[in-house]
């Protein structure tokens, strides 16, 4: 038996942390549950886990611990009943069988918990960290997952892949359709390795990450595993095994075309005219002229027609292409550039499009459409 004294606030924000990922269905009911342990020592801390037996999360934060023990909760129950609450002093007292006495000057909920005993330990994971600036796992996943699959059909695209090299680390994020791509350098060497994230893992990295206050993070992994370890918080993830396309012969090392845009205003017009593009295709009909005015153009048959012209850099020949202007949006926005570059090899040809002096760091390539279909 152990009693945790905390306020709902702050034990409603940790279990937010763990139970989003805990399923809502599963044929084990205890990963409906999150592992609760209570310690005393080295001082008083409760450690929350969530896991699915392909993704876990782990966090812990100071509170009153009246004794050590572990137990589990339901946790979806509980966050229910945590978020109705205002922020008030909270204590969660635990039997020896597991029941759940909450108690705050707003209520008083039993709940039925369960023997930790048959929760799920993580996976060990027995390897030398590899220490990352906290910037580069921001940037690198921030650039490409948005480009990952979503079709359960493409498992080994329904991720990002992270490849160490002798100078950097390349992120990248494939979805049959496009392609994004980044590169940091880094000041210490990385191994030669290749680990391919699952995408959901990545979207919940990317939550951690904005909330902590340490400049780096711990990296540990081995062959079907992968950790990710903050001063309070920690996401273990199963890696994906099979081959990851050769992205590197994807990617075009020279173009015929090259245009230079503002980059705010090429957004703004593709904003625009998207919303005439059918809800299927969403095609763009992109138009340069040699007098450098880029004219783009929709037209659904069950909607209507829509163009707008902007202005670029560009003094060449008369050139047209189309590509689905919700890909080409979602590319652009990530970029942080006033300008942005796009490289043509011919319309039926994917294009590159990349942030204005980072043409080589940062490639976003996106997969030409038929004009007829334009």
């Amino acid at each position: 038996m152990f009693t945790i004294t905390t306020t709902t606030a702050v034990f409603a924000r940790q279990l937010a942390t763990v139970a989003r990922i805990v399923p809502s269905r599963t044929n084990d009911p205890i990963l409906t549950n999150v592992l609760c342990r209570a310690d005393r020592s080295p001082f008083p801390q409760v450690t929350l886990i969530g896991f699915d037996l392909e993704l876990g999360i782990e966090t812990r934060f100071e509170a009153g611990v009246s004794a050590a023990g572990t137990t589990t909760l339901p946790a979806r129950l509980l966050a229910d009943i945590l978020t109705q609450l205002p922020n008030e002093p909270l204590t969660i007292e635990v039997s020896d069988t597991h029941g759940i006495d909450i108690r705050c000057p707003s209520g008083h909920y039993q709940l039925q918990g369960a023997s930790a005993e048959e929760f799920p330990s993580l996976p060990r994971i027995d390897s030398t960290p590899l220490v990352l600036p906290l910037p580069v796992l921001q940037s690198g996943f921030g650039l490409t997952v948005f480009s990952a699959s979503t079709e359960k059909t493409k498992q080994i695209l329904n991720s990002v892949c992270l490849r160490g090299l002798p100078d950097g680390l390349e992120f990248v994020a494939i979805d049959g359709h496009r392609l994004a791509y980044r590169y940091i350098e880094l000041q210490t060497p990385v191994t030669d390795i290749t680990l391919v994230l699952p995408r959901r893992s990545v979207r919940e990295l990317q939550k951690l990450l904005v909330k902590q206050n340490a400049d780096s993070v711990r990296l540990l992994f081995d062959e079907k595993h992968m950790s990710f370890q903050f001063p309070k918080q920690i996401l273990t993830t199963r890696l994906l095994s099979g081959r990851y396309p050769e992205y590197p012969r994807l990617l075009p090392q020279s173009f015929k075309i090259t245009v230079e845009a503002d980059r705010r205003t090429l957004c703004s017009a593709l904003e625009r005219i998207a919303v005439i593009a059918s809800q299927k295709h969403h095609i763009c009909k992109f138009e340069l002229s040699s007098s450098g005015a880029l004219t783009l153009s929709v037209n659904a048959l069950d909607k209507g027609q829509a163009r707008q012209t902007v202005f670029v850099d560009y003094a060449g020949p008369e050139f047209t292409i189309a590509f689905n202007c919700k890909y080409v949006l979602e590319g652009l926005k990530t970029f942080d550039s006033r300008k942005v570059v796009l490289n043509f090899n011919g319309p039926d040809n994917p294009a590159v499009f990349s942030p204005s002096g980072d043409e080589l760091h940062h490639r976003y390539l996106v997969m030409s459409v038929s004009l007829r279909n334009a």
